[in-house]
């Protein structure tokens, strides 16, 4: 631990010993019931057992994300406003958007990687379809005529669509949403034809036959559902598209707390019931320390930055 010249405790060190006082906010960029969401209450309720002061969750959807994010980047990097952060915050919509009010990567503090969870490409089960091929062969007699959801522009949901279209060549129209709670009832009664979701969030309708699950996106089968095939599996061989999910801090966070929050957060995602609570509801912890998130952002910005530049969208 640095000291001063005078051999005191800087000012940064002693409020991380002193941390925290008061309450922690942790900003969903996402509507309540997504992977995002479960992740963030199941910290939040760890937390708050052991930490002694209120862990608030906060819902603040909009723009794939850039509304919670720009809180969060704007607010005092004190550890008590922390984001939840995504694939799509910070490696897609850099790309995506034109102007942002923040820089996805520069104006925050990585704490930790938190958990992944595979897309799932699900299907109304009135299409008629029921693996990948078909539903290929359908979408290339039918140009431009099947939809596909997301939970908005420039969310992984979205770039895996996008990257289904770019290795097949298929036309399918894309519809966002604000989030799965508008999605999925469109899904079932028909309005779209498809949507790339989180299997976390769409696992109990799999289950309950409302849809019908053609593929997940990781390059291996989900142990929450091990009887759903990749898209690898089915003539896609490199097709790779999860949703990870990070904590995320204010740009310039000191580093004692942003070595306490670390060390919180691995014990949290290592603890038997947290890890059991995720699992369960198809996410996988797996923290790890920010320089390794670091580069897994790097890596997947220069990922996605590729498949926007080749769909062509951007958004203001």
């Amino acid at each position: 631990m640095s000291v001063t010249a005078h051999g005191q405790h800087s000012k940064s060190q002693i409020n991380s010993l002193a941390w925290p006082q008061q309450a922690i906010r942790i900003i969903v960029t996402f509507t309540p019931g997504g992977a995002p969401d479960i992740l963030a209450r199941v910290l939040a309720e760890h937390w708050q057992k052991n930490l002694g002061v209120p862990v608030l969750v906060e819902n603040r959807p909009g723009y794939g994300g850039n509304i919670g994010a720009d809180i969060v980047a704007k607010s005092n990097p004190d550890g008590y406003t922390l984001l939840i952060g995504t694939v799509g915050i910070h490696a897609i919509n850099g790309a995506l958007y034109e102007k942002m009010s923040f820089h996805p990567i520069n104006d925050f503090t990585p704490i930790s990687f938190l958990a992944s969870t595979p897309n799932v490409l699900v299907v109304n089960k009135r299409l008629g379809v029921r693996s990948l091929p078909e539903l290929i062969e359908l979408a290339r007699t039918k140009p431009n005529e099947l939809t596909f959801g997301s939970s908005g522009v420039g969310t992984s949901l979205h770039m895996s669509g996008e990257l289904l279209k770019e290795m097949t060549g298929i036309q399918i129209r894309h519809i966002p949403y604000k989030g799965r709670a508008q999605s999925l009832p469109d899904l079932i009664s028909g309005r779209i034809s498809m949507l790339f979701d989180n299997l976390s969030s769409s696992l109990p309708l799999i289950k309950a036959g409302e849809i019908q699950a053609l593929a997940v996106t990781s390059l291996k089968r989900s142990a929450a559902a091990p009887e759903i095939p990749t898209m690898a599996e089915q003539g896609l061989a490199s097709f790779e598209a999860i949703s990870w999910f990070s904590l995320m801090a204010p740009a310039n966070l000191p580093a004692p707390l942003q070595k306490k929050l670390n060390s919180l957060t691995r014990l949290a995602l290592n603890h038997p019931d947290v890890r059991s609570k995720l699992l369960a509801g198809g996410l996988d912890p797996a923290p790890g320390s920010p320089q390794e998130l670091t580069k897994l952002i790097q890596s997947e910005s220069n990922k996605w930055g590729r498949v926007v530049h080749q769909s062509g969208a951007t958004l203001e």
